[in-house]
């Protein structure tokens, strides 16, 4: 509306403006609370909601049992870079949250999680990181002359949307060796990713107590 100079216009429209301003003002007092309450309220219910929503991740304690014993590091945003390895270019571009475990020794573990908008493209997630695990061998010998790599695959776990594990066992030309067990887990949009290794081969790994480890990382989400 176009403002109006003439003193008998202006004095209409401050009369009509106060009039409605001591309804609304009528009207917030009768409704309790008011408007200011009720998205103060709104505000604090969602922030709850997505705290709640917030999906949870392991403890040391329900890592495989090691001699030293694990210590947790705390929960940080990004995607770690101990996976990067077999994940790091073929992961597509979401909030990720991480965990990291270390022992006293050379062993090592992490879990990743991250959210997605729904539960197909969870699953879709899901199933890029497992073809990125499995083929993770090859590209490390493609990658790494020096670097021969074997990846094998055990299996499939029987919680929530299902979880895989897979097993990856390098060894460089002056002797070093590693083996890393890794698992896809998936609960409704949410993925989570266990990662474990140390020196040694593929009889060094703690094979059933992952699995344990991984089936808890799903279940634990919510």
């Amino acid at each position: 509306m176009p403002i109006r100079t003439r003193v008998a216009a202006l004095a209409a429209l401050t009369a009509a403006a106060l009039a409605v301003g001591a309804a609304a003002t009528a009207q917030a007092g009768a409704a309790p609370g008011g408007t200011a309450q009720k998205n103060a309220s709104a505000q604090k219910n969602a922030s709850a909601q997505k705290k709640a929503a917030a999906p949870r991740f392991l403890a040391a304690s329900e890592l495989p049992p090691h001699p030293t014993g694990w210590t947790a590091g705390p929960v940080t945003d990004g995607f770690p870079e101990q996976l990067a390895y077999c994940l790091g270019e073929g992961v597509p571009a979401y909030d990720y949250r991480h965990r990291l475990f270390h022992t006293e020794l050379d062993t090592s573990a992490v879990q990743v999680t991250v959210v997605t908008g729904s539960a197909a493209k969870g699953k879709a997630l899901a199933d890029r990181l497992n073809k990125e695990i499995r083929t993770c061998a090859a590209r490390l010998e493609r990658l790494y002359p020096e670097i021969e790599a074997e990846g094998r695959f055990f299996g499939t776990l029987p919680v929530e949307e299902g979880a895989t594990v897979h097993g990856l066992h390098t060894e460089t030309s002056y002797g070093v060796t590693d083996v890393n067990l890794l698992s896809v887990g998936r609960d409704g949009r949410t993925v989570t990713v266990v990662g474990w290794g140390q020196m040694g081969d593929f009889d060094d790994a703690p094979l059933a107590a992952f699995k344990k480890t991984a089936k808890k990382a799903v279940t634990k989400l919510y």
